[in-house]
């Protein structure tokens, strides 16, 4: 079965959106591109196929025009992977957030589409623009099942005592308020993956797994289910990020409105787009540049990059708690599998719970699947890249293949 996968959320405070035509039976990705900087002025798009990459310069205006080329892309002579779009069996849409209702992969009609748009205050960034390549890919392939696949349904296997938070409980019966987590595709991709490479079955693990990138989040993980994770009611709780503050006082907010005059918005621009590693070092929220200059001796780099690792550390600590030790601890993410200094300096001291780091397996070489533990280590330790749009299109196939 061939199965297109989309993937449209911000990255880097731009639209971008990550597509790809996936055999299922073969576990294979057949064709993969990338339109970055949607609505910009310099958007480009790349294709990978056959271990090569193009990039091209694009206009693309919106998200529509996006999915457009994203489907007109398989056919185009030079980087053809189908000869028709007839060949495509199903189209898995990753959604971000599906609040409550959602807590399956769905297949997309009416309905559903009006159940999606409900549930935009939950994710206003990132459902908008979910639901816009729905409704276009719909009307382009409109005689292949479309199957929304939420981001948010993972984590709701959270109990009761680990997603509320301690405010009146009308509140959350009224508005929904409580964790829901995010990032939840690709900590259920890498959950699984560890469990492959290690040739044990899932639902004997404990795993903690790091998904570290611009956003960044963590999950503990048992039996093969999310029992905590870091981020909360919306991506900005749990460890420092990129340009996102993570765990704060919540007082912050009201003091500085009083003392600064601030309204929501730039409240909201102070947690989401101004904190972080951008905020701490004034430098960049981007983990390469904090690195160089640390080399150049900059103090406010190298205590951005210490709150990020020590955060990290914390929750690990914690999570060892939750689950009474773990089994493997995996980093994903594009800074976590791709910068050996944050999994090294997250793990330094961690000796006592039996995780123990190999230097030299923990090298800038690293990259792919790879274990990083030390032959003394009594947890796993594993990187390896997230492989989310693989389990869009298994799910998608899945409930297709059940209709």
């Amino acid at each position: 079965m061939k199965v297109m996968v989309f993937h449209t959320g911000l990255h880097k405070e731009s639209i971008c959106m990550n597509y790809g035509l996936f055999d299922v039976e073969k576990s294979q990705c057949l064709f993969h591109g990338t339109i970055n900087r949607i609505a910009q002025t310099d958007s480009s798009l790349i294709i990978r196929k056959d271990g090569s990459s193009l990039t091209t310069q694009v206009q693309v205006p919106n998200c529509a025009s996006g999915t457009a080329l994203a489907i007109e892309s398989l056919t185009a002579e030079e980087h053809r992977v189908i000869d028709s779009p007839k060949e495509i069996d199903a189209v898995g849409h990753r959604v971000a957030h599906g609040g409550e209702k959602f807590k399956i992969p769905v297949v997309i009609d009416e309905k559903i589409v009006d159940d999606i748009r409900k549930c935009i205050p939950l994710a206003p960034l990132h459902n908008p623009y979910n639901l816009i390549v729905i409704e276009t890919a719909k009307e382009i392939l409109q005689a292949v099942p479309h199957v929304a696949v939420f981001d948010s349904c993972f984590h709701l296997s959270l109990p009761d005592y680990a997603f509320i938070y301690g405010i009146p409980y009308e509140l959350y019966m009224k508005y929904g308020i409580r964790r829901y987590g995010f990032q939840g595709l690709s900590h259920q991709s890498v959950a699984e993956r560890a469990a492959a490479m290690l040739g044990r079955p899932l639902e004997e693990l404990r795993l903690i797994t790091c998904h570290l990138g611009d956003g960044a989040s963590m999950t503990a993980i048992r039996k093969g289910r999310a029992v905590d994770t870091s981020m909360g009611f919306t991506p900005a709780e749990g460890l420092l990020m990129s340009t996102r503050a993570g765990d704060m006082d919540p007082s912050i907010i009201p003091y500085l409105m009083e003392r600064n005059g601030a309204n929501v918005r730039e409240a909201s621009a102070l947690i989401n787009q101004k904190g972080g590693m951008l905020g701490i070092s004034a430098i960049s929220g981007d983990i390469r540049e904090i690195l160089a200059a640390m080399q150049d001796g900059s103090y406010r780099a190298r205590l951005a990059f210490n709150v990020f690792c020590y955060r990290i550390k914390k929750y690990i600590s914690s999570y060892m708690g939750v689950l009474g030790g773990a089994d493997v601890i995996v980093f994903t993410g594009d800074t976590g599998e791709t910068v050996p200094q944050v999994r090294g300096a997250a793990l330094k001291g961690l000796e006592f719970m039996g995780i123990a780091v190999d230097e030299e397996k923990n090298g800038p070489a690293v990259s792919g699947e790879h274990e990083i533990s030390a032959s003394a280590s009594l947890v796993k330790i594993i990187s390896m890249p997230s492989g989310e749009e693989m389990v869009i299109a298994r799910e998608a196939a899945k409930l297709i293949n059940t209709k």
